[in-house]
């Protein structure tokens, strides 16, 4: 589980110091874009090329291309669809699932894909014992395996995997792109070379990596929902936000993410670009250690609640690229509620609260991470949460850190934890509430077996989260997603502020791009109007 954290935050400071800031010397510009060429622009190079071993944002929107997995998100939602398997069985228990595989699939080095492979893919992810598990390290192993207890193939065409205890959301955790299924041949053939050789069945084929500049995919003239009409996809790496932004008002990029806030409004109003805004799974929020005084009170994080005007943070810092958090889920999560406790912005009621806690003079340390993708504005969301509660009597005195020691520090062991108050985002795995309700609140969730890092436990909000994860049943996880919210709402173990939107800037003549909440696209539809 701990690559989740990587996957909200860490793409910017492990791989971000690769890009190059200009990257004109690859020649690819719009002038030389025609029918069948794209060249998108991302803030970091890629770590790797291999699904499995993929935990970042970046290296997922260039890697996804080239893959299949048994079931996939849909284009633009979360609900699952075939993929590779055309269909599946779920037993009555919900232990069993059975998928069926299509027919005549080969992998983009003319190998066959079948059931087989399927197994050494997932042997490989899990067994240190399997062939190839020696060529890489799979973070993402545990979120997507933890709870099957076997996975065979019957026969060619039908894998079945066998599950410990009954999980709902096992599907949406099958179309996570890290089940992605690569060639076994190609991964013998590479070994730890892999990660820069990829080959799977999807859409794009991989042709080549210029390290610190660019990598190319060409389509694939035997994908089984048909050839692309983009024949080659190049994804450029430039770090810096305004030269990204300026390389694409010059045309020498026809995609662009990771827009700045102060430039948002001008790339909407020019007619020449089409700003795609969406809702995303992601929160921003500040994790209290319930563990301990003085956010043992739930009354001092109720003010802290109160007493943020989150609403300025939204309208004035992040100028519109969020919407206003009232939970930790993101609305476009399944049995999202607004049937919670709602905090407008009010210091005398933080007062109020502090003063009843005996914690009116309050100081503590407010830890800030110094970069990280998911993270939005850290620094200046960090400096007005500071001047709003220090007008409700509370000092917060800002410590950075780099941030792997800032990961290292929040996600400790409660023995030992000195860290008070810090900011941290999260973006969904799967668009399962389990994967935000559980796997951040939970009470066995504490680092380090998990990601709990505000340390809270709850046995009544544990219950309704089991029964929601167990039950197949889809009024008894409405219900029960709906209370395990009102009680975390009402404890508000993390101060939740803001929800990003996924923002992506295309050429106005560039159709039918298709762009997941999860954070990835999908060219495999895309053509120029003109």
């Amino acid at each position: 589980m701990r690559s989740k954290v990587l996957l909200v935050a860490l793409a910017v400071v492990l791989t971000g110091s690769l890009a190059l800031a200009g990257c004109s010397a690859s020649g690819n510009t719009a002038a030389d874009a025609t029918k069948d060429q794209v060249v998108v622009g991302i803030s970091s190079e890629p770590t790797s090329l291999d699904e499995q071993q993929i935990t970042d944002y970046n290296s997922d929107r260039v890697a996804s291309e080239i893959y299949d997995t048994l079931v996939r998100f849909k284009d633009e939602g979360m609900e699952v669809e075939p993929d590779l398997a055309t269909e599946w069985k779920i037993s009555d228990d919900g232990l069993t699932y059975t998928f069926t595989l299509r027919d005549g699939i080969k992998f983009q080095d003319g190998t066959d894909f079948n059931a087989d492979a399927v197994v050494w893919n997932y042997k490989r992810m899990t067994d240190p014992k399997a062939e190839c598990y020696d060529t890489g390290t799979y973070e993402y192993a545990e979120t997507l395996f933890s709870e099957v207890k076997d996975c065979t193939a019957t026969d060619a065409k039908t894998v079945v995997f066998t599950l410990k205890e009954p999980f709902a959301p096992f599907l949406s955790t099958m179309a996570m792109t890290q089940f992605s299924i690569n060639s076994p041949t190609a991964v013998k053939k590479y070994g730890k070379d892999y990660t820069r050789n990829p080959v799977g069945t999807g859409a794009f084929k991989f042709k080549e990596w210029k390290s610190g500049t660019e990598v190319t995919l060409v389509s694939n003239p035997d994908y089984f929902r048909g050839e692309p009409k983009v024949k080659t996809l190049i994804y450029r790496f430039i770090k810096d936000s305004n030269v990204r932004q300026n390389e694409f008002e010059s045309g020498s990029l026809n995609v662009m993410v990771d827009i700045i806030p102060d430039n948002l409004a001008a790339l909407k109003k020019n007619t020449k670009y089409n700003v795609r805004e969406s809702e995303s799974l992601h929160t921003w929020y500040l994790s209290l250690n319930c563990n301990v005084k003085p956010f043992s009170d739930v009354r001092v994080r109720q003010a802290f609640m109160y007493g943020i005007n989150r609403q300025a943070i939204v309208d004035g810092i992040l100028q519109g690229t969020s919407t206003l958090a009232e939970n930790l889920l993101p609305p476009v999560t399944p049995y999202y509620t607004e049937d919670v406790h709602k905090y407008p912005y009010d210091p005398a009621k933080a007062k109020e609260l502090l003063a009843a806690a005996g914690q009116s003079n309050l100081t503590v340390d407010f830890y800030v991470p110094e970069s990280g993708s998911g993270m939005q504005q850290a620094d200046t969301m960090a400096t007005a949460i500071q001047s709003d509660m220090a007008k409700c009597g509370v000092t917060l005195n800002i410590k950075k850190l780099e941030w792997g020691a800032y990961l290292d520090k929040m996600f400790r062991a409660p023995k030992g934890q000195d860290m008070l108050m810090g900011e941290m985002s999260w973006i969904s795995d799967n668009g399962d509430p389990d994967n935000f309700l559980r796997i951040l609140v939970g009470g066995d969730q504490w680092p380090t077996a998990g990601f709990n890092s505000a340390y809270y436990k709850n046995p009544d909000f544990d219950a309704a989260v089991k029964q929601g994860m167990q039950s197949s049943d889809e009024a008894v996880r409405k219900a029960a997603y709906t209370k395990a919210q009102q009680i975390l709402m009402e404890d508000v173990p993390y101060t939740v502020i803001d929800h990003e939107k996924q923002i992506v800037a295309l050429d106005k003549n560039l159709d039918g791009v298709k762009i997941n909440p999860r954070g990835f696209f999908r060219f495999q539809g895309a053509s120029w109007t003109k």
